[in-house]
């Protein structure tokens, strides 16, 4: 069942054989579902609908997909399958960017929910030790532990930071940056982690333009490029290499499943000579929770937030790499003009740091109970009168009282119900001259658009701290 009586070239061609006399078709093609014969059997005998089916070709020497349609014929009494090939490699490859595509965005949708419901915690968590410190002395014996507890819930949401940084959903501070400066600010943080057996070296083109990111977020990239290769080297040593140059890309470009248009790129690639990567190892190494560390070395969150960074920053990484030689990853960030007046330090206005008058009025609106009743306690530590609204029905209910007078709006941004600046739209309506500060637990970009119709508006991300929550408030009502 299955055995080639005749073939034309193209077909031969397509197969990557010279005959297929005396083979049987399962030879030349691999099943993506199940066995060749089973097909060719249920298509004989009329058990499944005729359609195109997508086969692998076993003799190409890289992935070439065929799309498979069969037909039954009679000849003198004996049944012929007759197969009509058609090359689908490029079909498969868009379709498996769309699926890689549609998985990445999926996990991205996940770990960033996964952190916004983290740093709600996490807000409670840190806000309620920032009360209990403020109870204690430092010569208190649970004052050490008070501290411990801060600086692990600050670990946490550094780790959440990464997952949203994987989701492309952190606040970033985008400036006009010359990497040469970048790189050498980092000369002396990289050799430390590196250790005396590994060789750092960088070689950075004399002009490689300006890029436009964010300058703490882009050191934290390299940093972690820098560490994976010093552990994928191990005890051993070796080099590790960083170089930068402009690189124009004339015509656009796909790679891994990425499209990367044309125009000039600033490429930045960090080499090692360590263990390498399987090639299915590399299809994933970005996704959050993959690693090839032993158990308890890494959290598999070091590439996937490299990969959010870049991405969010509009840029793209690859990685080229193979088993005992060692692995190369390249970063490319658009290119873009120098603007003096871009990156001008702005002179901080003074501001008055004493507790603020009683008579000021602060309506809360936060949905998680937790994180309510910290904020509200922090506030009124500070002289503020709160008014609490668990939800933005319940704000706009409390403002229903036109004698109510408000001075500030301290708003979660996402709510069951009506959203944060949608409330807060209709709230300025009678009350103009409120002040209004955003929270969330997500990135300020991921409500740019909603918050550009409040532009009088300041935002404050969670998980924050008691200084922080109470300083943005007083700078807001004196600004």
């Amino acid at each position: 069942m299955g055995k080639v009586v005749g073939s034309n070239n193209l077909a031969r061609l397509l197969l990557n054989v010279d005959t297929t006399s005396e083979k049987n078709f399962a030879e030349l093609v691999e099943g993506l579902g199940r066995s060749i014969g089973d097909w060719i059997k249920d298509h004989i005998s009329g058990r499944t609908v005729p359609k195109p089916e997508i086969v692998l070709s076993r003799n190409s020497t890289s992935d070439k997909y065929i799309q498979v349609t069969l037909d039954t014929v009679q000849d003198r009494g004996e049944v012929f399958v007759i197969a009509v090939l058609n090359d689908a490699t490029e079909l498969k490859t868009l379709e498996a960017q769309f699926l890689q595509s549609q998985k990445m965005q999926a996990i991205g949708q996940l770990a960033g929910g996964v952190a916004h419901d983290f740093n709600n915690l996490l807000t409670a968590i840190s806000g309620y030790c920032d009360l209990l410190l403020l109870r204690h002395d430092p010569a208190d014996q649970d004052y050490a532990d008070l501290q411990q507890i801060a600086q692990n819930a600050n670990r946490a949401a550094s780790l959440v930071g990464q997952l949203l940084a994987f989701s492309r959903k952190q606040n970033l501070r985008p400036e006009v940056l010359d990497v040469r400066e970048v790189l050498a600010d980092l000369t002396h943080l990289l050799n430390r982690p590196v250790g005396e057996n590994i060789k750092l070296t960088q070689s950075i083109e004399s002009d490689v333009g300006y890029t436009r990111a964010d300058k703490r977020q882009l050191e934290q990239v390299i940093m972690n490029l820098v560490v994976n290769a010093r552990d994928a080297m191990g005890d051993e040593g070796g080099e590790i290499k960083i170089k930068s140059e402009l690189f124009a890309v004339k015509n656009s470009f796909v790679r891994d499943r990425a499209t990367v248009p044309a125009g000039d790129y600033m490429v930045v690639r960090v080499s090692d000579d360590g263990s390498g990567m399987a090639k299915e190892l590399q299809s994933k190494i970005f996704e959050p929770f993959v690693t090839t560390k032993r158990t308890g070395e890494g959290t598999g969150l070091g590439l996937s937030m490299v990969y959010g960074i870049i991405k969010q920053t509009g840029g793209f990484v690859f990685v080229d790499s193979d088993l005992g030689v060692g692995s190369e990853f390249s970063i490319y960030l658009p290119s873009c003009e120098y603007d003096p007046t871009e990156n001008a330090v702005k002179v901080p206005v003074e501001k008055n740091n004493a507790v603020l008058e009683t008579d000021r009025v602060v309506l809360l609106v936060e949905d998680e109970a937790p994180v309510r009743a910290f904020a509200s306690r922090a506030l009124r530590m500070r002289g503020y009168k709160v008014l609490e609204a668990e939800s933005a029905e319940a704000a706009l209910e409390t403002l229903s009282d036109q004698d109510l007078h408000v001075d500030i709006f301290v708003s979660d941004v996402i709510m069951p119900g009506m959203d944060g600046p949608t409330w807060v739209e209709q709230a300025l309506i009678d009350r103009p001259k409120a002040k209004v500060v955003f929270v969330s637990g997500y990135a300020k970009e991921s409500f740019s658009a909603q918050k550009a119709r409040i532009p009088q508006s300041t935002f404050l991300s969670k998980p924050y701290s008691f200084a922080e929550l109470t300083e943005c408030v007083q700078n807001e009502l004196q600004s």
